[in-house]
């Protein structure tokens, strides 16, 4: 028998209702800030209401180049950091199906100790190897490039352990069943493996994307051409305009654009992102 407790139940409800509009509130103050001119934003008190000028500035933020930024509008920012985000993304999930398929189903010597050498990059994040990573881009000439964006981000120790989690729950007799068919190795694993893990692809691709999305250390290393600035990396660049205010009505405009690709991704993929994470039986 469950107890009916009002009072409890109504603080729980309270206590969610102020942590989400704990979370929303500056969300909000963004996009308040993105729909007023710059002479209104240097007033206070900050409007808490929406203003007039929205379109006015996304227009501006979308085709126009913004204080320190440079000549590159916050359309084609946006732009390279799609390509970065994808290429992290798919380049990620795809690196680590064929080494968790090949760790699995494949018996070659010093498997598991290849496995447990990719296991411990995991204690090797960017920061630490940041230096000899930069050397080794500079060398091969891909700086300023979106190879050298996306390359030394591209393998995950998490994404290849999480796999082969998940090929481990999969029943040797579909393995067996698949050879008495004829399937070959890749066939087995484009018709049976890919479909199976479609969910747990699903939640790592939300997952990388996002985290390619919101790079800001290594696309500042290696981009000095203006036209590979990414959108994290053109917020902060409109911050250090020389000998002037910002302009906080197009910066908070470009923060809500900037938003508005993960957020998609996140939505448009919700059930199984949720599945992904979720589910243990195949």
């Amino acid at each position: 028998m469950i107890e009916n407790r009002p009072f409890i139940t109504f603080l729980a409800h309270l206590t969610l209702v102020l942590g989400v509009l704990l979370v929303a509130f500056p969300i909000w103050i963004t996009f308040v800030a993105s729909t007023h001119d710059a002479v209104r934003m240097t007033h206070v008190p900050l409007p808490l209401l929406p203003g007039d000028q929205f379109f006015v500035n996304l227009k501006t933020a979308l085709t126009e180049s913004i204080g320190g930024a440079g000549s590159l509008p916050v359309g084609l920012m946006m732009l390279n950091s799609l390509i970065m985000a994808m290429m992290i993304a798919v380049g990620k999930i795809s690196i680590s199906l064929l080494s968790a398929y090949a760790i699995v189903y494949f018996r070659f010597p010093f498997r598991m100790g290849f496995f447990w050498m990719i296991f411990v990059t995991l204690m090797l994040p960017v920061e630490v190897r940041i230096l000899p990573t930069f050397e080794v881009v500079a060398n091969l000439s891909m700086l300023n490039s979106y190879w050298g964006l996306t390359i030394p981000l591209i393998a995950s120790a998490t994404a290849t352990f999480m796999f082969r989690q998940v090929f481990l729950t999969i029943p040797d007799e579909m393995l067996e069943a698949a050879r008495v068919d004829g399937a070959g190795p890749m066939r087995f694993f484009w018709d049976i493996l890919i479909p199976l893990s479609r969910t747990n692809i699903a939640a790592l691709f939300v997952i990388l994307f996002i985290y390619g999305w919101n790079q800001y250390l290594w696309p500042l290393l290696i981009t000095t051409d203006k036209e590979m600035f990414t959108v994290v990396m053109g917020i902060k660049q409109m911050l250090e305009t020389a000998e002037q205010a910002p302009d906080w009505h197009l910066i908070m405009m470009t923060a809500l654009l900037a938003m508005i690709p993960p957020i998609f991704v996140v939505l448009s993929m919700q059930k199984m992102f949720v599945q992904g994470l979720t589910e243990t039986d195949k």
